[in-house]
């Protein structure tokens, strides 16, 4: 009997060791527009030898509709990362494991992107952490700067002066515009259209998301802007119905003076267009102050997942310094922590030290109808914007805006 109970246990301590060395393996869903630097990110992490990481990638436009169906089935993948703007919807919707106290225990927990931590709050819990991050930022081309007689070293700082470049620029003649926006593109012009609302002191919702504040002075002076812009044929005739598909093309042919793009828009003009000399600058106010739409992913674990602490193994790691560097600004993604990066930003390219602090100082809209409001094809935002630069005339748009915005958020 003796020897049995000796035989039991020591068989047990075995199980217990075998146990403790397990590996765990995990499943990971992200959005196509991260791949590039994702999948050198989860190979670094595989290569470790310790837990595994199994990644699906998504396209974006399907994300939201497969993860519900995911969750909704019981079988959701033990981390997603998606983007930020729909945290809120998510949590609501009690699809995410509450990682309130993980989260608040990081010793780097107040250097978090500052904008992802709000839209990752939820009825004061935390739902998810920054993952990666983007900011929009005026990209221009410094040869046409100089073609036209504008200091390449002085890119413009209000609606004026920007007003002013894009007419010199296009009078260069020959198919130059002075400026390019992707007019049919609903998530593109918020990424890029707000922040020059909210530079000119203004704003599209409430703090809180619930309210609709689209009726206001910096609304209309930044669509009366893109209206001159348009009616001054300042702008290719192709703005008007581009979708988002030439956002970032139209700009690297070499003939755009200035596009509002984001920090991805660095890495790719120096590898694929080289011959391309261009400046990043803040986008701007009416009146020189500054801002930019904070965007980027946030990466958190669904309700049902099957392995929470290899998953916050594995986003822990992700949020560490070598790794923020090394696998996320090396691959194109700004660092999501604002205690790192400027030395090391720098020896990248110090182009990217203006697109991490517009992050860092940046804005992003919080609501839980994020996808009715601004990124639907047929919703308000698009609708206001579009009537009012290339439609009647920017009164009415914005007053039809503010019905269309107010009618949704008081929908349940």
């Amino acid at each position: 009997m003796l020897k049995l109970q000796s035989a039991l246990y020591t068989s047990l301590l075995i199980f217990a060791a075998l146990s403790s060395n397990a590996k765990d393996s995990i499943t990971f869903w992200v959005r196509d527009s991260d791949q590039g630097f994702v999948e050198p990110l989860v190979k670094a992490y595989n290569a470790r030898g310790e837990d595994t990481v199994k990644l699906t990638v998504i396209p974006a436009a399907q994300f939201v509709t497969k993860f519900a169906t995911a969750i909704a089935g019981g079988s959701p993948p033990d981390v997603v990362a998606t983007d930020l703007i729909y945290v809120p919807a998510f949590a609501a919707a009690e699809e995410m494991t509450d990682i309130t106290d993980r989260a608040k225990a990081l010793p780097f927990f107040a250097h978090l992107s500052p904008s992802h931590i709000r839209l990752s709050t939820w009825e004061g819990k935390l739902y998810s952490v920054p993952f990666s991050a983007e900011a929009s930022v005026l990209v221009y081309n410094k040869g046409l700067f100089k073609q036209a007689h504008l200091d390449p070293e002085k890119p413009p700082t209000n609606f004026v002066e920007f007003e002013n470049a894009a007419k010199q620029i296009t009078a260069l003649g020959n198919g130059v515009k002075g400026f390019y926006f992707s007019g049919s593109a609903a998530g593109a012009m918020v990424f890029t259209a707000f922040p020059l609302i909210w530079a000119s002191n203004g704003d599209v919702l409430s703090e809180d998301g619930k309210t609709a504040g689209v009726d206001n002075p910096a609304t209309k002076s930044t669509l009366d802007l893109y209206r001159r812009l348009w009616e001054e044929k300042l702008v290719p005739a192709g703005a008007k119905s581009d979708t988002g598909t030439n956002f970032f093309s139209t700009f690297a042919n070499g003939k755009i003076g200035m596009c509002f793009l984001g920090a991805f828009a660095i890495g790719v003009l120096k590898e694929k267009f080289p011959n391309i000399d261009f400046g990043v600058a803040p986008l701007f106010g009416q009146s020189g102050q500054t801002s930019s739409f904070a965007g980027g992913d946030s990466i958190g674990i669904p309700k049902g997942s099957k392995n929470v602490e290899a998953a916050w193994r594995f986003i822990t790691w992700c949020l560490g310094d070598d790794v923020q560097i090394q696998q996320f600004a090396k691959h194109g993604s700004l660092p999501i922590r604002t205690d790192l990066g400027e030395n090391e930003l720098s020896a990248v390219d110090p182009r990217y030290l203006v697109c991490a602090k517009m992050m860092a100082a940046g804005k992003t809209p919080y609501t839980v109808k994020y996808n009715e409001l601004f990124n639907d094809q047929n919703g308000p935002w698009l609708a206001m914007f579009q009537e009012a630069v290339f439609g009647s005339d920017v009164d009415s748009a914005v007053t039809n805006g503010q019905q269309q915005f107010t009618s949704i958020l008081n929908s349940k």
